[in-house]
C-alpha cells in the first residue's frame, strides 16, 4: 500500500508516459496533514471480471468496434462486397467438390443453400477468432499508454464481425428466394446460434490473444486451427454422416452444434438436441477458462507487447 497526496501524484502522472491506473483501484479516504490520501491496491492475478467496471467502459468497446468496421474495407475496390464474395466463392468450390464430384446427400435441400447456410456462422467463427486473436498486439500503443479492461480489445474484435454476418445474411434470403423455399419458423432461435458462435471464437481467441503477445508463433498456427477446424465441422457435409454412436463425441468440436443449430433454424428438420447441449457446455467451459488466462496474464502486456 502507498500514500502519497493528490498534488504529487497529479504532477508525477503527468511527468511520465507510464500507463494510468484504473480510477477504481483508488479508494479516497479523509484528507490528512497534507492533503487528500489515495490508497492504491493490486487485484490479484485470477481475480474475476469486473463487470460493472466493463460496463463503465461500453462507450470504449463501441468506439473499438465502429472503428474497426469503419477500417476494415477502407481503401478496396470492391468495398463492403467483400463480406458477400468470401462465402459465396467458398459455396460454390464446395459444391463442385462435395456435391458434383462426392454426391454428398443433404437430406433434399439443394447443395448451395445447404452450404451457404453453414458457411454464414463459420465465417463469423473464424472472422471473429483471428480479429480476437491479434487485437492486443493491434492495440499495442494504446495498451501501453493508456488504461481501460484489456478484455475489451478481443471482446471488440470479436463483435466486429457481426456486420458482415448481416450483410451475408440478406444473400441468403435470396437465395432462399431463388429456389422457392421459405426459412422454417425456427428462425427465431438464429440470435441464439449467432451468440453461441461469437463466444466460441471470444472462447479461443482470447487466449489466443494473450498468447500472441508473447509468442508471435500464434499467427503462423492460426491459419492451419481454422482450416483443420473447418474440415472437422458439418460446414460442407452433413452431421448425419457421422454415425450415431459418435455423435456425441462429435458434439465436443463446439461449432458442430453451432452449424448443426443454425441449419436447424434456417432449414427446419430434427432438433440436434444433444450435440448442441454438449457443443455449449464446452464452449462454456472454454469461456470460463479463458477468461481466467487472460486475466492472470494482462498485467504483463504492457511490458511485453
Amino acid at each position: 500500500m502507498f500514500e502519497v497526496t493528490e498534488a504529487a501524484l497529479q504532477s508525477s502522472t503527468q511527468s511520465t508516459d507510464t500507463p494510468t491506473q484504473p480510477p477504481e483501484l483508488r479508494n479516497r479516504v479523509p484528507a490528512g496533514p497534507h492533503g487528500p490520501v489515495i490508497h492504491i491496491r493490486a487485484r490479484g492475478r485470477w481475480a474475476p471480471l469486473d463487470m460493472a467496471e466493463i460496463w463503465r467502459y461500453r462507450e470504449l468497446m463501441w468506439f473499438f468496434v465502429w472503428r474497426d468496421v469503419k477500417v476494415r474495407y477502407k481503401q478496396t475496390a470492391l468495398g463492403i462486397a467483400w463480406a458477400v464474395l468470401q462465402p459465396v466463392m467458398t459455396m460454390l468450390v464446395f459444391t463442385l467438390v462435395f456435391s458434383r464430384l462426392a454426391h454428398v446427400a443433404t437430406g433434399g435441400t439443394p447443395y448451395p443453400l445447404f452450404a451457404y447456410c453453414g458457411l454464414l456462422p463459420w465465417q463469423l467463427f473464424a472472422f471473429s477468432l483471428g480479429e480476437a486473436s491479434n487485437s492486443v498486439v493491434s492495440n499495442e500503443r494504446l495498451i501501453s499508454k493508456v488504461y481501460f479492461p484489456r478484455i475489451l480489445a478481443p471482446v471488440a474484435a470479436a463483435c466486429s464481425g457481426l456486420m458482415d454476418t448481416a450483410i451475408s445474411f440478406l444473400m441468403l434470403l435470396g437465395m432462399f428466394a431463388w429456389y422457392g423455399i421459405r426459412p422454417s419458423p425456427n428462425i427465431i432461435a438464429l440470435p441464439a446460434f449467432l451468440l453461441l458462435a461469437l463466444v466460441t471464437a471470444l472462447a479461443v481467441g482470447i487466449v489466443m490473444a494473450a498468447l500472441n503477445v508473447r509468442y508471435r508463433d500464434v499467427r503462423y498456427v492460426l491459419p492451419f486451427l481454422t482450416q483443420f477446424w473447418l474440415l472437422a465441422t458439418p460446414v460442407a457435409y452433413p452431421a448425419a454422416l457421422i454415425p450415431e454412436r459418435w455423435r456425441i463425441v462429435y458434439g465436443l468440436n463446439p461449432m458442430t452444434g453451432v452449424v448443426e443449430g443454425f441449419r436447424w433454424c434456417l432449414l427446419g428438420g430434427n432438433p440436434p438436441g444433444a450435440v448442441v447441449a454438449v457443443s455449449a457446455a464446452i464452449v462454456v467451459a472454454l469461456f470460463v477458462v479463458g477468461v481466467y488466462y487472460f486475466r492472470s496474464v494482462e498485467r504483463s502486456f504492457a511490458d511485453v507487447v
